[in-house]
């Protein structure tokens, strides 16, 4: 018993330190963001929004911003559907080697970005494409369809596929069965992929700062920020980031979970 009761405590224990990890830079970051002083260190001197109205009365931080959404829903949106195309063409007609196939759609998720980035600012001067927010899209479509593909692809199964072939046998043709029958039942990994697409995208740097020139997401505007000393301006803009990328994953969540609740 005194041992059940140890493992016990050692286990939550545990969890609490892993838990403290994750997550103490994360409330820091947020706390100092509502600092009154001009710098973000002990003791706090708050709570205000004072760099809040500040950062929000920047006309390039706001422009940023908008350029961050745009860039984010828009890829995700390229992203997912190129990323159900070819999971529904690998597991409807797949080809003679599928491991291959599915191997060489997924290995990009291991290329470090700032490889692929270089890799795209080439293939864009070689092209004569410019820097651009189009430019940045590309990028994050190129970094998100592996793993948006990986997510959909999960979820094709045998049944699916009889559905499919059940849907022909009744006179369907392939475009309707795809948009009437097979998008409706793949609704939930779609919207996993396009959640998670949009989320990486918004609060991706590394390609946004290689391929952007004058029209910048927020998170280059941040790296500019942090060139001059970290300031709980900084530490705002660091947070209206985090709640985005919060509010679209708990957003996603509770989607998901009524779609579950939802009568069959």
């Amino acid at each position: 018993m005194t041992g059940r009761i140890a493992a016990f405590i050692v286990e939550r224990s545990y969890l609490v330190l892993a838990m403290a990890f994750i997550y103490l830079p994360v409330i820091v970051l947020v706390l100092f963001s509502f600092q009154d002083g001009v710098l973000p260190v002990p003791p706090f001197d708050g709570p205000s929004l004072r760099w809040y109205d500040k950062l929000l009365g920047n006309e390039r931080v706001l422009s940023a911003l908008g350029n961050s959404v745009l860039v984010a829903v828009v890829s995700a949106f390229v992203t997912t559907v190129l990323g159900y195309l070819a999971a529904y063409g690998l597991s409807r007609s797949p080809p003679r080697f599928p491991g291959v196939a599915r191997f060489l759609l997924i290995a990009p998720i291991t290329v470090s970005y700032l490889i692929i980035g270089m890799g795209l600012l080439t293939t864009f001067n070689v092209l004569g494409i410019a820097k651009s927010l189009l430019a940045v899209g590309i990028g994050h479509v190129v970094i998100n369809l592996p793993l948006a593909f990986a997510i959909i692809y999960s979820q094709m199964n045998e049944s699916h596929r009889n559905i499919d072939a059940a849907a022909h046998d009744l006179g369907a043709g392939d475009l309707r069965t795809m948009l009437q029958i097979s998008v409706p039942m793949m609704r939930v990994p779609l919207l996993a992929a396009f959640c998670l697409s949009a989320t990486l995208s918004w609060d991706e740097f590394i390609i946004a700062f290689l391929l952007s020139r004058f029209e910048v997401t927020l998170p280059v505007i941040i790296f500019e920020m942090l060139r001059a000393g970290l300031t709980p301006e900084v530490n705002a803009a660091g947070t209206i980031v985090f709640a985005i990328s919060l509010i679209v994953i708990l957003s996603a969540a509770v989607a998901l979970l009524a779609r579950r609740k939802e009568p069959a």
